[in-house]
C-alpha cells in the first residue's frame, strides 16, 4: 500500500469519549474527529455509535478523494483480537460483542479489533518514543495501570486475550484494595487515582495526582511521602517486568506521565537499584499523546491486512 490517497478509518473507543481519524499507511493523519461514547446508554446503543461513526469517516475519507482500505478499531477490556470479539469491558459494558465482524459488514471492509493500550503501545514502539529500539514494553498510568509488550513490531495478547495487566502485579500484599478484587495490586498503590486517593485519605482534603506532583516539588512532607510510595511501588513493577520481558525501552504513557522528570527522575533511581544482572532499560515518555490509540488502531488493521493477504 503506497498511494497516497489509500487510508485506514481508525476508532479509538473510551468510556467517555472516542477518539476517530483517518491514517495514511505511512501513519500520517489527514483528518480526525471526536465523538461522545455515553456509555450509559447500554452497550448496544454504543455499538450502534461505532458503527455510524466508522462509516461516516469512510463516506467523508471518499469526499475528500481518499480510497478507505481497512479499519480499525481499539476498546478497552479484554480482547480477543483473533476472534475480533470484544470479550468484556466495564467501562462501555461490552460482552461477547462481535465488534470486528460488525464494522467489517458495515463498512464492506477489512477490519480489525485490538486493546486500547496495546494499540498505543504498538503505535510508541513503531511511530513513537519507542521507535527502532526492537522490544518495548509501553505502560499506560491513568486511572488504572495497563502495559503492552511489543517486539518487532508485535504486541502481544495472551492466551485469552489479557496480556499486559501489568497493574495486576502484586506489589503491597495486604495493601489497598484494587477493583480487581485483590489487595495491594500495583494500580491500586501508582495509579493516578490511587496517588490522589492516598492523599486524600491522609491529608483529608481532595487531591489529583498531579496536584500531588506540585505540592512534592514545593516541599510538602505528606505529599512527598504520597508520591514516594507511588514511584516505588512503581519502580517494584517495572523491575518485575523487567525481569520477564528484557526489554531494551519502556515507555510511559498516560496521564501521569506528565509529571515529567518529578516522575522519571526518582523513577529512573528506583528502578536502578531494583536491578541485579537484569539490563537496566532505558525509560522514556511517550511522544504520541492521545493520538497513539488511532494510530495504533490503523497499524493493526494494515498489519491484518498483510497477514491475510499472504
Amino acid at each position: 500500500m503506497t498511494s497516497r490517497d489509500e487510508v485506514v478509518v481508525a476508532l479509538d473507543v473510551g468510556g467517555t469519549g472516542m477518539k476517530c481519524a483517518l491514517v495514511r499507511p505511512d501513519g500520517t493523519t489527514v483528518h480526525t474527529e471526536r465523538h461522545a461514547t455515553d456509555a450509559g446508554r447500554g452497550p448496544d446503543a454504543v455499538v450502534g455509535t461505532i458503527l455510524d461513526v466508522a462509516e461516516g469517516l469512510a463516506d467523508t475519507a471518499r469526499a475528500a478523494g481518499h480510497t478507505p482500505v481497512a479499519c480499525g478499531i481499539a476498546v478497552p477490556g479484554v480482547v480477543d483480537e483473533t476472534r475480533g470479539v470484544a470479550v468484556w469491558s466495564a467501562n462501555v459494558g461490552f460482552r461477547d460483542v462481535p465488534l470486528r465482524d460488525l464494522a467489517g459488514g458495515r463498512l464492506g471492509l477489512p477490519a480489525a479489533l485490538g486493546h486500547d493500550v496495546r494499540v498505543g503501545g504498538l503505535a510508541e514502539a513503531r511511530l513513537g518514543a519507542g521507535r527502532d529500539a526492537g522490544h518495548v514494553l509501553f505502560v499506560a498510568i491513568g486511572t488504572g495501570i495497563a502495559a503492552a509488550h511489543v517486539v518487532a513490531g508485535s504486541a502481544a495478547t495472551g492466551a485469552h486475550g489479557a496480556a499486559g495487566e501489568i497493574g495486576h502485579i502484586l506489589v503491597r500484599p495486604g495493601g489497598p484494595h484494587c477493583g480487581c478484587g485483590r489487595a495491594g495490586c500495583l494500580e491500586a498503590v501508582a495509579s493516578a487515582s490511587a496517588i490522589g486517593r492516598r492523599y486524600t485519605e491522609l491529608a483529608g482534603t481532595p487531591a489529583t495526582a498531579a496536584e500531588v506532583a506540585d505540592r512534592t516539588a514545593a516541599g510538602e512532607r505528606l505529599a512527598a511521602d504520597v508520591w514516594r510510595e507511588a514511584v516505588e511501588a512503581l519502580a517494584d513493577g517495572l523491575a518485575t517486568g523487567q525481569a520477564l520481558f528484557d526489554v531494551a525501552t519502556v515507555v510511559l504513557g498516560g496521564g501521569l506521565a506528565q509529571a515529567g522528570p518529578r516522575l522519571f527522575d526518582p523513577l529512573r533511581a528506583a528502578l536502578r537499584e531494583r536491578l541485579t544482572f537484569h539490563r537496566e532499560p532505558r525509560l522514556v515518555a511517550a511522544a504520541l499523546g492521545d493520538e497513539a490509540g488511532c494510530l495504533g488502531a490503523a497499524l493493526l488493521a494494515l498489519d491484518t491486512m498483510a497477514k491475510e493477504s499472504r
